[in-house]
């Protein structure tokens, strides 16, 4: 009798296994997959003290061009889809001062140019963020950027000197960005 009754159980429940809650597979969803990372790193790193700028005659007292490769790499700037640009200033000299970051291409032609006014110390951290992309600048700044110039201009004088301890003006920039890894 427990044979038959486990044979009829067994007989009942074998149509569930064919007709049971499964849908169709749909083999085609990895065309609809995309990955997209944001990739984050720091950018660029100055600082100058003010017993630095005193010593320079002249109202530039630093100006340098250096290559930034990282934008340049082919996978890179073929799948960026947008990003951030952080500044961070701050000024602890007796100095007002203004700070010009060119973002170059190949041919040393400005892609963007941003622009700093610092008074004299004793100021707060100025940040600023600059979007490029969806609801900001072109893009293709970064993806044609290989350069980036920074100047910095003294438009005080050069013998005075903050009260504040280790006077000096720092700048720090550091880049957020999306990546598009699978299409």
């Amino acid at each position: 009798m427990q044979k038959i009754i486990k044979l009829l159980s067994f007989v009942m429940l074998l149509p569930i296994f064919f007709v049971g809650c499964a849908d169709e597979q749909d083999f085609d969803q990895i065309n609809d997959l995309e990955v997209i990372p944001t990739v984050e790193a720091s950018l660029f790193f100055l600082e100058t003290p003010e017993q630095l700028i005193n010593l320079v005659t002249g109202v530039n007292f630093y100006s340098q061009t250096f290559t930034f490769t990282a934008f340049e790499e082919q996978f890179f700037a073929d799948n960026v889809l947008e990003g951030v640009i952080t500044y961070e200033l701050e000024n602890t000299t007796s100095k007002p001062l203004v700070i010009q970051v060119d973002f170059l291409d190949a041919g040393d032609n400005i892609l963007d140019t941003e622009n700093f006014s610092l008074v004299p110390a004793p100021t707060a951290v100025l940040t600023r963020e600059v979007t490029y992309g969806d609801g900001g600048r072109s893009i293709d700044v970064i993806k044609m950027t290989t350069n980036i110039r920074i100047s910095a201009t003294n438009l005080g004088d050069n013998s005075s000197v903050s009260s504040l301890p280790s006077p000096k003006v720092v700048l720090r920039s550091s880049g957020r960005f999306k990546v598009q890894l699978v299409e």
